[in-house]
């Protein structure tokens, strides 16, 4: 079983603390009126304001208790912008003295430029490595360089079905932002369905996926601006995300998958990545997952639990790869059969 190491309880505090202060930034943006609106039979949040003599909206998020305790007191939130900005520096100084590690200068201004037009608002998740340093914060463990190390790929995945359901789009495009960055689309054979964006030098790799209902492929993502591929178990990984905090200046508020799922599925892609060249990811992707397991198997076990069961319950295809990884990680696998046992 890995050694979990734990940050202090400063540290937690203050993490959740900031987390909470850009939640809250994030509403105070707010310019017109809170409407709640049902599509599809889901409840949603729009920012509902004049523009000239025309009527315009503006995606606010998914209904919940959190939300809605946030826009009861907007007024409130709108006059205490410059004290929270203050509080966020203030925060982000005691983190980085406790020991978290802050995102670099590139990705964190790629992470800030997604903030502002809206990725994460919209519904766009972090995946991959880039999502796995956050678990830090959000599970208050201290991860050492090897655990921290990274590739230069961001990957951000997303719903399908949410970005036509929201009737929102980020502002300004995407395109416009990795233009600013220095970004070029890489060339695809669906002629017109951009999906990944390549850094000039080819130091960063921007890539945007979706689950995949049927066959993978390349789709549309409206809210988004841009195309994305469609790979399998994306839905499991992407369902029910959390916000999380990326350290870098005040903070950027994005959009993690729940640890315990983002554990199961690094199982899943570990197998589908074993043999020839994808050995080192596959590797990486079981020391992620053993981790994370050994980490929720003490401070969440009942969320373990319950996703390890629902990938379970996935098909024969699921479970057998989940079992073929967990024979490469044999405490992982004990703390598995542990907690399904009681």
């Amino acid at each position: 079983m890995p050694e979990i190491r734990y940050h202090s309880q400063v540290a937690l505090s203050a993490y959740h603390d900031l987390l909470r202060n850009l939640q809250d930034a994030r509403v105070a943006e707010i310019i017109g009126k809170p409407t709640r609106v049902t599509v599809k039979g889901r409840l949603f949040w729009y920012d509902k304001y004049r523009v000239g003599n025309e009527m315009a909206q503006r995606y606010i998020g998914p209904d919940s208790d959190a939300l809605r305790d946030r826009l009861a007191k907007l007024d409130v939130l709108k006059t205490e912008q410059e004290a929270r900005r203050k509080e966020r520096m203030r925060l982000v100084r005691i983190l980085r003295a406790e020991g978290y590690a802050p995102v670099d200068a590139k990705t964190g201004s790629l992470l800030g430029a997604f903030a502002r037009v809206g990725v994460f608002r919209l519904g766009g998740t972090l995946v991959g490595t880039v999502a796995f340093r956050h678990y830090e914060g959000e599970l208050g463990i201290a991860m050492d360089f090897d655990q921290l190390a990274q590739t230069a790929d961001i990957d951000v995945g997303s719903f399908e079905r949410l970005s036509f359901a929201v009737g929102d789009a980020v502002e300004p495009t995407l395109e416009e932002v990795f233009s600013e960055l220095k970004f070029r689309p890489v060339p695809s054979l669906d002629h017109g369905q951009v999906w990944r964006w390549e850094q000039a030098g080819g130091e960063t790799l921007v890539e945007f996926l979706m689950p995949a209902h049927g066959e993978e492929g390349i789709r549309p993502l409206p809210a988004l601006g841009v195309s994305a591929q469609a790979i399998r178990h994306l839905d499991y990984l992407l369902e029910d995300p959390v916000p999380a905090v990326s350290l870098y200046r005040d903070g950027i508020l994005v959009q993690i998958p729940r640890p315990e799922r983002f554990a199961v599925h690094k199982l899943i892609v570990a197998e589908r990545r074993q043999g020839g060249v994808d050995d080192v990811k596959a590797r990486k992707d079981r020391a992620q997952a053993g981790l994370l397991i050994a980490a929720l198997a003490e401070l969440r076990p009942e969320e373990l639990r319950e996703a390890y069961e629902i990938a379970l319950e996935r098909g024969p295809g699921w479970r057998n790869r989940i079992e073929a990884s967990l024979k490469r990680l044999p405490q992982a696998a004990e703390t598995l059969r542990r907690i399904t046992q009681g």
